[in-house]
């Protein structure tokens, strides 16, 4: 069966009012510009799928493997996506905000410039993850929940970070700063959470933390040349000046 006969049937299911397409093989298919919301993805199989700008919202992804897919610009809004593989994927742009990604694999993904407002990334896997702001669209985490997932060798430069939950995670040789001559905005973690984190021989250089939690994190060769601390909680209890 071709590529364009599998897409065929998919969209004459759908439009037919099926959303269950779980346990699916839809593999290095183009899925552009399309309106799945609410589709039951569960376990599919979408390596190297292409899936641009699709609206993906309150879809059920659950350890669907999307490795090396393209999704920028698609729109997953309170999708579910725990334990979903997005290794290597392309979520540049995209509107995560609400999406549930608790135990999902995202090593090697670029979410630069993406919308995770809100989202859930509770013991993820961002080794390697490209979460830079793009020349005209920020990375948005704010108010989002990274407990204990696992960020080492992450770039984070320019990402708004406003009171995001990082209790316990991991940013080990993190990059944080903004180094972009397109765009001049800092790595803002106001009043973030990072009371046990990892950070050590992480790049914080200029980075916001005003009023944010440090207690007991680990800041070993850690980074801070002109970051502003003001009012944030340090390692050993006491509040910084």
């Amino acid at each position: 069966m071709s590529n364009q006969t599998v897409v065929h049937q998919l969209l004459e299911h759908y439009t037919a009012g099926q959303r269950d397409f779980s346990d699916a093989t839809l593999r290095e298919l183009d899925l552009l510009h399309l309106q799945l919301s609410e589709i039951d993805l569960s376990r599919a199989d979408l390596r190297q799928s292409r899936l641009g700008k699709t609206n993906l919202s309150r879809s059920t992804l659950r350890t669907a493997d999307l490795s090396e897919a393209i999704l920028w610009g698609a729109d997953l809004t309170a999708a579910d996506l725990h334990g979903a593989i997005l290794r290597e994927a392309d979520l540049s742009g995209a509107v995560l905000t609400q999406a549930q990604l608790t135990n999902a694999n995202l090593v090697k993904a670029s979410l630069s410039g993406a919308n995770l407002s809100k989202a859930n990334f509770d013991r993820a896997l961002l080794i390697e993850a490209d979460l830079r702001s793009g020349a005209d669209q920020q990375t948005n985490l704010s108010h989002a929940s990274l407990k204990g997932a696992n960020l080492s060798y992450a770039t984070l430069g320019g990402a708004l970070l406003y009171q995001a939950n990082l209790e316990g995670a991991s940013l080990c040789r993190a990059v944080l700063v903004q180094r972009s001559a397109q765009s001049l905005i800092p790595t803002n973690l106001t009043a973030a959470n990072l009371q046990g984190a990892d950070l050590s021989y992480a790049d914080l250089s200029g980075v916001i933390l005003q009023r944010a939690n440090l207690l007991h994190a680990d800041l070993t060769g850690t980074i801070l040349n002109r970051a502003d601390l003001t009012g944030a909680t340090m390692p050993d209890g006491s509040v910084h000046d």
